[in-house]
């Protein structure tokens, strides 16, 4: 007996992986796409796609490949034949700037300015996100994500690179990061993530869903939590107060699909227990 049939755009990054490893887990049939396919896809079953192809952190200094990214190639891959639902991957960073009053969810209106540059991230997501609404015929389905984050050889940014270096700190160190503890982000496990994407696909009924932990939590919370688990002890060189985010509704994916995160705080208790007990056995 076979398993079902996955395609995953993007399969060599972080999330993509993930996923990969996921499915192969449970017995699913997967085929990871490369520079080599040919798009869109005719007379091959596609099975569940995972549009997993994205730039973040570098989409200011390659426009031209965030477009081909979160467009050009999205509507290619829209145009196949046979696939049974499309995930595409957006992220939760459109709503930045909205008023952080009460939650945002996935209804909201947005108010952009293409002469913005940080806005050519917004733009190309959500351009993204109307080919799926207009190509889709009902089977794709926008995952909204927040800071996605766990440990993992393509795993980067602030929390993975903080746990690699309070590792390496003696018991009792102080930590200096060009940071301030003002900052807040929604963050989401990688875990939590892989499973709403694949729930999304086999039995997602709405178009879009917010895929976040729906709390904000600050770098002086973290400093906190860490000194209470570790001893150790953490400082911010910035006190910058950026303007607060809002926080990010996820009562469509918890009611329709049962989806639950696991809190950071717990997360990271056991990522750094885990990660010290290496070290020592190292």
């Amino acid at each position: 007996m076979t398993g079902p049939i996955a395609t995953i755009v993007g399969g060599q990054g972080f999330i993509g992986q993930a996923v990969h490893r996921h499915l192969r887990a449970l017995g699913w049939q997967c085929r990871v796409t490369d520079r080599a396919t040919v798009w869109p896809v005719r007379d091959e079953p596609l099975g569940h796609v995972f549009y997993c192809a994205g730039l973040t952190a570098d989409y200011l200094a390659r426009p031209a490949d965030t477009a081909e990214a979160h467009v050009g190639l999205l509507s290619r891959v829209l145009q196949s034949d046979d696939y049974q639902s499309l995930v595409y991957l957006s992220s939760t960073r459109v709503y930045d700037g909205m008023a952080a009053t009460g939650r945002v969810d996935e209804t909201a209106d947005f108010q952009l300015q293409p002469r913005h540059p940080r806005h050519l991230y917004d733009l190309t997501k959500l351009t993204g996100e109307a080919l799926c609404h207009a190509m889709g015929q009902g089977r794709a389905r926008i995952a909204r994500l927040s800071c996605v984050y766990g440990a993992g050889p393509k795993s980067h940014g602030f929390l993975p690179d903080l746990v690699d270096r309070l590792t390496s700190l003696p018991e009792g160190g102080l930590l200096e990061l060009d940071s301030s503890p003002h900052y807040t982000r929604d963050y989401v496990h990688l875990d939590d993530v892989v499973r709403a994407l694949v729930d999304m696909a086999v039995r997602g009924r709405s178009p879009v869903y917010n895929v976040a932990s729906g709390d904000n939590v600050s770098n002086a919370a973290i400093a906190e939590w860490v000194a209470e688990t570790t001893g150790k002890r953490l400082s911010f060189r910035l006190t910058h107060a950026p303007t607060p985010s809002p926080k990010i509704g996820i009562d469509r994916i918890a009611s329709e699909l049962g989806w639950r995160p696991q809190p950071l705080r717990s997360r990271l208790a056991s990522w750094l227990e885990e990660r010290t007990r290496e070290t020592a056995q190292h």
